[in-house]
C-alpha cells in the first residue's frame, strides 16, 4: 500500500474516532447535567451505574483505537508500515484497507486467540 493512501486511511479512521469520543463526552455532559440517577424510587438505582460503566468501556475502547492510530501512523513515519509488528511480514492491502492499523498478519492474530 502507497503512504499516501495508508495516510488518509489512518486520517479518516482518526476522525471517525475523534468524532465518536466527542459524541461520547458529550453524552455523559448532558446525563450530569440533567442529573441521570436522580429520578427517585421508581428507577433501578443500578441502571444508571451500569449505563456508567458501558460508557466508561465504550471510551477506553476508543482511547485504545487512538493509540493503535498513532502506533500505525510512527510505523508509517518508520517505513515499517504494512509490515507484521511481530514477523516483518507483509500485511495484504486488502486487510489494510479494513483495518489500517493492523499490526499483525490473520494468520498471526488468529494464532493469538
Amino acid at each position: 500500500m502507497d503512504a499516501d493512501r495508508a495516510r488518509t486511511l489512518l486520517e479518516e479512521e482518526r476522525a471517525e474516532v475523534q468524532s465518536l469520543l466527542t459524541h461520547l463526552d458529550s453524552n455523559l455532559d448532558q446525563d450530569r447535567e440533567t442529573g441521570r440517577g436522580d429520578a427517585g424510587d421508581d428507577v433501578d438505582s443500578a441502571q444508571p451505574l451500569a449505563a456508567d460503566e458501558v460508557d466508561d468501556a465504550t471510551a477506553a475502547s476508543l482511547r485504545d483505537r487512538l493509540a493503535a492510530i498513532e502506533r500505525a501512523e510512527k510505523r508509517l513515519a518508520d517505513g515499517t508500515f504494512g509490515l507484521s509488528v511481530r514477523s516483518g511480514t507483509p500485511i495484504p492491502d486488502e486487510r489494510l484497507e479494513v483495518m489500517p492499523t493492523a499490526e499483525l498478519t490473520v494468520e498471526e492474530s488468529a494464532q493469538d486467540s
